[in-house]
C-alpha cells in the first residue's frame, strides 16, 4: 500500500526547530506526532498526581467510620472530581499520548494524517482540564451527581447563576468529547491511509490493531455521550427539558446516552493496554506472540460487542426482567474475545526465555491483575449478583482493578519499555523494579479489601460507614497511602534519566518493529525513506528479515 500524504506532510510548516536535541518545542504548538504524544503523556501526569492526591485525601476520611476530616459535601465533590479527573485527563490522555507516538513509527509514516487537527486536539486538553478543577473551586459544584451527573440531580442549580461548578464541569466534559473525536477520526484515517509500502493488515503490530479498535468505538460511541452532556449542559442553563422529568423530559433516556458510550469507553482504554502486554511479552520472553493473526481480529470482535452491553450498569433502573437477560447474555459473551488474548498471552510467555525487566514485571502484574478483575466482571454481569452488591464497594473494587490493576500497570509497563527510543536515555532498573514492588503491593492492599467490604453491604460514595467495616477500610487506605508513595520512585527515576541517564542504543531490547529501526529518539519526520514491509511481526526465533531496506534506513538516519 502506498503512502498516499506524504506531499501533504512535506508541506508542514514546523513553528520551531524539531530537532530531538531541542527540549523547547515541547512547550509550543507542534505538529510533529512525537511531540505531541510526549506533551499527551506529560500533562496527563499531572492530572495523575492530582486525582492521586484526591485519592489519597479520600482514603484519609475513609480510614474512620466518622465523616471527621471533610465537610461531607466536600467529601461529595472530591469524589467525583478524584473520577472525572482520572478518566477524562489521565486515562483518556496519556494513552491518546501513547498511540500518537507510536503508531506512525509502527506503520512506516512520517506523522499523522492531520498534523494541526492533532495539535489542536491536544491544546483542548490543557483548557479543559483548567474548566473542570475550576468547577470544584465554584459555587455549585458537581457535589451531590457523581462523575457520571445523573438528572434531576445534575440539574439542581443552588445558585441561579448561569455559570456555577455544575455547568463548567459539564462543559468541560463536552469539550473533552469534542477533542477525543478529532483524535479517533485522525487515527482511524492515519491507520487507514498511510501505512509502508508492503505493510497489509496482517503486517501491523497487535498494539496499532487495538488502537483502531479502540478509536472506532470513539467515532460511534462518544458522539452519544457529547450529545448527552450538551443537552444537560441546554437543560441546566436555558431551561430546555430533555432530561427534567418536573418539564416532561426523561432522566433515564440520559443513562442511555451516557452508558452507551461510557461502558464500552472501558474497552476504549483497555483495548491499547492489550496492544501493550502484545507487544511486551513478545519481546521478554523471546517468543513469537501466539496466534498473532486471532488476537489482532479478536480487537474487533469486542469492538462490535461494545456497543450492545452497557444496559448492565442499569440492571437497578428500572430495566424490564427481558432487557437483563438479553444484556447479562452480552455482558458474559464479550468475555469470549477477552479470554483469547489471555490466553495468547500466557501462550507466549510459557517457555519463554524471561527477561524479568521493568516492563515485563508491571505487563505481568497488569494481567494478573485483569485476570482477577475479569472474574469479578463475569460475577458483576449475572442480575442476582449484579443487583446485591449494586452502589457497593464491591463495583468499585472491581472497576479500580481494572482502571489501575491493569491499565496504569500496563501503563507503567508501557512508559518504561518505550522510554529509551523516547529520550534516548536509558532509566534505572533499580528504581524501576522498587516502583513495580510498591505499586503491585499498594494496588493489591488498596483494591481487594473493597470486594469482602461490599459483599458485606457497605456503600459506596460515603464519608461515614457503620463500624463493622472499618477493618478492611484501614487496610484499604493504608495500600492507598502506599500507592502515593509509589509513584515517587517512578518520577525521580523518568526526570533524572531523562536528564542525566546513560545514553541509549536505538534497540536496546533487542526487540522487532519499525520503530526499533530507527535513532532513539527519532528525526522530526522518521523516515527519510519509507520502510518496505516484507514479514509479519514478532519474528523472534526467525531469520528473515522485517524490512526489504534495513541499511537504506539506517544510512539515512546516520545522515543525521
Amino acid at each position: 500500500m502506498t503512502n498516499i500524504s506524504v506531499d501533504a506532510i512535506a508541506d508542514i510548516q514546523q513553528p520551531m526547530d524539531e530537532s530531538p536535541e531541542n527540549w523547547r518545542r515541547f512547550f509550543g504548538f507542534s505538529t510533529d506526532h512525537k511531540v505531541i504524544g510526549i506533551q499527551y503523556l506529560v500533562t496527563s501526569f499531572f492530572f495523575f498526581l492530582i486525582g492521586g492526591i484526591l485519592a489519597m485525601i479520600i482514603r484519609g476520611e475513609l480510614i474512620t467510620p466518622e465523616a471527621d476530616l471533610l465537610d461531607r459535601a466536600v467529601y461529595n465533590a472530591m469524589f467525583t472530581m478524584h473520577g472525572t479527573i482520572m478518566l477524562f485527563l489521565w486515562t483518556f490522555p496519556s494513552l491518546v499520548g501513547l498511540s500518537n507516538y507510536l503508531v506512525p513509527l509502527m506503520i512506516g509514516a512520517r506523522d499523522m494524517a492531520f498534523p494541526r487537527l492533532n495539535a489542536v486536539a491536544f491544546w483542548m486538553v490543557p483548557v479543559f482540564g483548567v474548566i473542570l478543577m475550576a468547577s470544584f473551586f465554584v459555587p455549585g459544584g458537581p457535589s451531590q451527581s457523581g462523575w457520571w451527573a445523573y438528572p434531576p440531580v445534575s440539574l439542581q442549580n443552588p445558585t441561579g447563576n448561569l455559570i456555577n461548578g455544575q455547568v463548567l464541569w459539564i462543559l468541560a466534559v463536552a469539550i473533552s468529547g469534542v477533542s477525543s473525536i478529532m483524535g479517533a477520526v485522525n487515527f482511524v484515517t492515519t491507520i487507514f491511509k498511510m501505512r509502508a509500502p508492503g505493510m497489509t493488515w496482517f503486517r501491523m503490530p497487535v498494539f496499532v490493531w487495538t488502537v483502531l479498535a479502540a478509536q472506532i468505538i470513539q467515532l460511534f460511541g462518544l458522539p452519544a455521550l457529547t450529545a448527552g452532556a450538551v443537552m444537560l449542559l441546554l437543560d441546566l442553563t436555558v431551561g430546555s427539558s430533555f432530561f427534567d422529568p418536573a418539564k416532561g423530559g426523561d432522566p433515564i433516556l440520559f443513562q442511555h446516552f451516557f452508558w452507551f458510550y461510557s461502558h464500552p469507553a472501558v474497552y476504549v482504554i483497555i483495548l491499547p493496554i492489550f496492544g501493550i502486554f502484545s507487544e511486551i511479552f513478545p519481546v521478554y520472553a523471546r517468543k513469537p506472540l501466539f496466534g498473532y493473526k486471532v488476537v489482532a481480529i479478536s480487537s474487533l470482535v469486542i469492538t462490535g460487542l461494545s456497543g450492545i452491553v452497557w444496559v448492565h450498569h442499569m440492571f437497578a433502573s428500572g430495566t424490564p426482567g427481558w432487557m437483563r437477560m438479553v444484556f447479562m447474555a452480552t455482558t458474559m459473551l464479550i468475555s469470549v474475545p477477552t479470554g483469547i488474548k489471555v490466553f495468547a498471552w500466557v501462550a507466549t510467555v510459557w517457555g519463554g526465555k524471561l527477561r524479568l525487566n521493568t516492563p515485563m514485571l508491571f505487563a505481568l502484574g497488569g494481567l494478573v491483575m485483569f485476570v482477577f478483575a475479569g472474574i469479578t466482571g463475569i460475577m458483576l454481569a449475572a442480575v442476582p449478583i449484579d443487583i446485591h452488591v449494586n452502589n457497593t464497594y464491591f463495583v468499585v473494587g472491581h472497576f479500580h482493578y481494572v482502571i489501575y490493576g491493569a491499565v496504569v500497570m500496563g501503563m507503567y509497563a508501557a512508559l518504561y519499555h518505550w522510554f529509551p527510543k523516547m529520550t534516548g536515555r536509558m532509566y534505572s532498573e533499580g528504581l524501576g523494579k522498587l516502583h513495580f514492588a510498591l505499586t503491585f503491593l499498594g494496588t493489591n492492599i488498596c483494591f481487594f479489601p473493597m470486594h469482602p467490604m461490599g459483599l458485606e453491604g457497605m456503600p459506596r460514595r460515603v464519608a461515614s460507614y457503620d463500624p463493622e467495616f472499618a477493618f478492611w477500610n484501614v487496610i484499604a487506605s493504608l495500600g492507598g497511602f502506599l500507592l502515593g508513595m509509589s509513584t515517587l520512585p517512578f518520577l525521580l527515576n523518568m526526570i533524572g534519566s531523562w536528564v542525566q541517564g546513560e545514553k541509549a542504543s536505538k534497540n536496546p531490547w533487542r526487540a522487532i518493529g519499525l520503530e526499533w529501526l530507527l535513532s532513539s529518539p527519532p528525526t522530526a519526520e522518521n523516515f527519510e525513506e519509507l520502510p518496505i514491509v516484507i514479514a509479519e511481526p514478532y519474528g523472534y526465533g526467525k531469520s528473515e528479515p522485517l524490512v526489504a531496506n534495513p541499511d537504506a534506513l539506517e544510512v539515512a538516519h546516520e545522515s543525521h
